[in-house]
């Protein structure tokens, strides 16, 4: 992570996180789990880092994950961003949470497993040394995600969904926390600060109503 003083939030799932990086290291950092209530403490964390949360670079969840709370977090990391004059980036809410479950085990390889819709999860492998991913993410219903992570450990909030058909126990519910980004090397933290979906939005805009001639 770069020296300049870095404000992180992570907003993707039911989780509610802000850290404040600074010279390589975390300074201040705040953890909650909301449910849905993104939009309701997200500011009023922020504002309780020191120095109201203000940084000359700030660093966003961009997802996949909750549609709602992804959008919250983006909208906030602009706004702050316009009114501090800072830069802003995004990161994928796999890659911080693989960064967390590496941290913490020896495996060379981990699979994350995030919770998606219609009772599907994102699953996405990563390699520990250099930390990177080894595919694109894929939105898949347990069975095929199970077979997709091959009984690498897994790791993240969608792993209840393949528990009923895993007897390996390999299986660790985690979410992410913003403090973990600070793991993150510098090409997985320098995303555009704009959603990253896994699927295609179930509501779509109708199209225009053609008048006839």
């Amino acid at each position: 992570m770069p020296s300049l003083r870095t404000l992180v939030i992570e907003t993707s799932t039911a989780a509610c996180s802000v850290a404040l990086l600074e010279h390589g290291a975390v300074i201040a950092a705040a953890h909650d789990v909301v449910g849905r209530g993104h939009a309701e403490r997200l500011v009023p964390m922020i504002a309780e880092l020191p120095d109201g949360g203000r940084a000359g670079r700030i660093l966003v969840d961009c997802g996949p994950g909750s549609f709602t709370g992804v959008r919250v977090g983006i909208a906030a990391a602009r706004g702050l961003a316009f009114g501090w004059g800072a830069e802003v980036y995004g990161f994928s809410s796999l890659a911080i949470l693989a960064a967390a479950a590496l941290r913490d085990d020896p495996a060379p390889r981990v699979a994350i497993v995030l919770e998606g819709g219609h009772g599907e999860v994102f699953v996405q492998s990563f390699d520990a040394a250099p930390l990177r991913a080894t595919c694109a993410f894929a939105s898949l219903q347990p069975a095929p995600a199970l077979a997709f992570i091959a009984g690498l450990p897994a790791y993240g909030n969608g792993v209840h969904r393949l528990a009923p058909l895993d007897s390996a126990g390999t299986l660790t519910e985690l979410l992410p926390d913003a403090a973990a980004a600070i793991l993150l090397p510098p090409d997985l933290a320098e995303l555009p600060a704009r959603p990253i979906y896994g699927r295609a939005p179930d509501a779509k805009i109708p199209g225009e109503r053609k008048v006839p001639a």
